[in-house]
């Protein structure tokens, strides 16, 4: 990474180039705000270690000025020792973290690590998203909150590899969409994505429709039928709800996977078969495999790449794009939605995650009465799970003030102005609280 220091301190330029450079860093040096400026200018600079205080130019102003020119670059603001309001304004200014004096190179190390790993992901994302505008994909990829991040950074780290994939998350979190997403970012996008879903083949038919049958195999096999595995013969075959599958047909699963060769029911030849399988399952197939619900040796060869997709609720910052993405969709007339609406649907825990959202919005969509979007025109679930999750919220809150006022009275030895000084409150709103909690001294 091309790093910029700026610091009026020679001893500690010297000190943070040579540490950086040892960590393998390409490392640009300026004593003022005005050379790092000039060297912004001239040089293409991912990170920047500013002074806070340095003659002419501050850190923070330095920092506002590469910002306006490149909202890109990551910074790392160095600050006096014990100058939090300094760390909390660079902060909003746009820096990525702060580091105090004197210098622990350590933290500092780990604190551009985490920056790495984040610019690794943003260029990971920025393939996807590029990867998706051009592809054959039938519903476009919403996800800028971090959980999100990590899954796509994932998806296009995995997706180049010959080996399988085993997805895993709660129904409707989109496991389908990032097995497609899998195979158009691999080496043959153009190549079949043929899928299978496990849980909805009756299981008679099941060998049959995975491997194909010869003409005369059973009664009504009138001709030769060629089965999935040999369909998706150099793309990918995706086995949906696989921990659905029954044990019989496991170990046949299993015998392709090792061996890269079928044979079709009523068959006598083998058939090899190049096809790289993505399964995806909402169950724990790990605990599965341990109780023998499932079989060991073909959770670890599903398993050999794992790719995590996070539920709705562990990801509520990309709400209200997929509400705005299936509000412009499904509406038949224009619609918008009211502020309260749109805070009911992002409190919203989603069990059925982001399916159960589509559905919400089409059925609020469809009864809706005005071209405003009102609670009340949400399903009763939304507006009941809504309002339980704001009273456990408030009753976690109780629970930490409560937590709060024993601490400081007790440091005080219960001391009712002391502890009032010490929470920053007044004497009278202490003994208020104490009086709603039931706060009061035991006697020895």
């Amino acid at each position: 990474m091309r790093i910029l220091i700026a610091d009026d301190d020679p001893m500690q330029r010297e000190l943070l180039a040579g540490f950086l450079e040892q960590q393998g860093h390409r490392v640009l040096a300026a004593a003022d705000g005005q050379e790092a400026l000039t060297l912004f200018r001239q040089e293409s600079i991912q990170l920047a270690l500013l002074d806070h205080r340095m003659p002419g130019l501050t850190g923070d102003q330095v920092l506002a000025r590469m910002k306006a020119s490149n909202p890109l670059v990551r910074a790392i603001l160095i600050t006096a020792y014990g100058a939090v309001e300094t760390a909390v304004n660079v902060m909003k200014l746009g820096a990525d973290d702060f580091i105090e004096k004197p210098l622990d190179l350590t933290s500092l190390r780990e604190k551009i690590e985490r920056i790495e790993q984040s610019l690794a992901v943003a260029d990971d994302v920025a393939e996807v998203v590029e990867a998706v505008a051009s592809g054959p994909l039938p519903l476009q990829i919403i996800g800028a909150s971090p959980a999100m991040r990590e899954t796509l950074s994932l998806v296009r780290r995995v997706a180049d590899s010959p080996w399988s994939v085993l997805i895993q998350g709660e129904t409707g979190t989109g496991k389908e969409l990032i097995a497609r997403l899998i195979h158009l970012l691999g080496p043959t996008p153009e190549a079949p994505f043929i899928e299978v879903n496990c849980a909805a083949i009756p299981e008679n038919l099941f060998e049959s429709e995975l491997f194909g049958h010869e003409k005369g195999a059973f009664t009504g096999a009138e001709r030769q039928h060629r089965g999935r595995f040999e369909r998706a013969a150099g793309g990918t075959l995706f086995l949906d709800e696989v921990g659905e599958l029954p044990p019989t047909l496991q170990s046949k699963l299993l015998r392709a996977l090792q061996e890269k060769r079928i044979s079709r029911v009523g068959g006598e030849r083998d058939i090899a078969v190049e096809t790289r399988v993505i399964a995806a399952t909402n169950r724990d197939l790990r605990a599965l495999a341990e109780t023998g619900a499932f079989r060991e040796d073909l959770f670890f060869r599903l398993n050999v790449l794992d790719v995590p997709v996070p539920p709705l609720r562990r990801r509520r910052e990309d709400i209200p794009a997929l509400v705005e993405h299936f509000v412009a969709r499904d509406a038949r007339r224009p619609i918008r939605l009211a502020m309260e609406t749109l805070d009911l649907l992002v409190r919203y825990d989603y069990p059925g995650n982001v399916r159960e959202l589509e559905h919400i919005i089409q059925r609020s969509l469809t009864l809706a009465r005005g071209s405003l979007l009102q609670p009340s025109d949400l399903p009763e679930e939304v507006r009941r799970g809504a309002a339980l999750d704001q009273g456990l919220l408030q009753e976690r809150l109780d629970g930490l003030e409560r937590d709060l006022l024993v601490a400081a009275l007790e440091q005080t030895d219960w001391i009712q102005t002391r502890a009032a000084d010490r929470l920053g409150i007044s004497e009278r709103v202490l003994r208020y609280k104490m009086g709603k909690y039931g706060l009061r001294r035991r006697e020895g």
